[in-house]
């Protein structure tokens, strides 16, 4: 039993990465927290479906149904929609009405459903008409510059944005960072020195809270199945 995960990374400033997934006699999995929203496109009995997913803060239990081949679309950090506040999205997410195999509905307009290797075409039509839409202070606040704003207004605009805050982005991302260099072999404590936490003790909650594994599982390939890319690894 096992979930078939493969992701590649964007080009495009405006997507993180893509990704498919299929189940294989699997009804459940961990779910991993996550900071960026995304659309999501399965089929299940016969039926074609569409869905907006939101950040993730922390870990849990996800069902999953048997045989199904999901694809979807990691927005990145800062991007949104203009619809939909992304705070409206965190630990959550929206169905779309009236998806057929071909096509699915998004803010009025009927959008081509995209495959894995042309989900750029569809968001840079997405972009073009405005739907989806970044604030380019919230990317700059990730590339470490300090914009000619207080940092208060820096931290409303970015949660206005990503529905999270800046801190909180950043524990996400290093949780999930740290899990996949102990999936790749690495021991706890070279994470703990990689990633800057301040001790094993640290680093386990954090896995805890976002990761639903524990050091050992992650290194070991066990605990079941878990909603991330380990067999095929991201590079940094």
């Amino acid at each position: 039993m096992k979930l078939r995960f493969e992701t590649r990374r964007s080009d495009s400033p405006w997507v993180d990465t893509v990704w498919t997934c299929t189940s294989e006699q699997v009804t459940a999995m961990t779910s991993v927290a996550g900071a960026r929203w995304g659309l999501v496109f399965w089929e299940q009995d016969g039926r074609a479906y569409a869905g907006i997913s939101g950040p993730e803060t922390r870990t849990g239990t996800a069902p999953v149904p048997d045989g199904v081949t999901f694809m979807g679309i990691e927005f990145a950090v800062g991007t949104s929609l203009q619809a939909v506040p992304t705070s409206a999205l965190v630990n959550g997410g929206i169905e779309l009405p009236d998806t057929t195999r071909r096509t699915f509905r998004l803010d009025g307009a009927r959008w081509e459903t995209p495959g894995p290797d042309d989900a750029e075409v569809l968001v840079g039509r997405l972009v073009r008409t405005g739907i989806v839409v970044r604030d380019p202070l919230v990317a700059e606040a990730l590339r470490g510059r300090r914009p000619a704003v207080s940092g208060r207004t820096v931290e409303r605009r970015f949660r206005a944005a990503t529905g999270l805050t800046r801190g909180g982005v950043r524990q996400i991302e290093r949780a999930r960072r740290a899990a996949e260099l102990l999936a790749l072999g690495e021991t706890a404590a070279d994470v703990v020195a990689k990633l800057d936490y301040f001790d094993e003790s640290h680093l386990a909650r954090a896995l805890r809270s976002y990761v639903g594994r524990t050091a050992g599982q992650l290194r070991e390939g066990t605990g079941g199945p878990i909603a991330l890319d380990l067999d095929q690894r991201l590079t940094s």
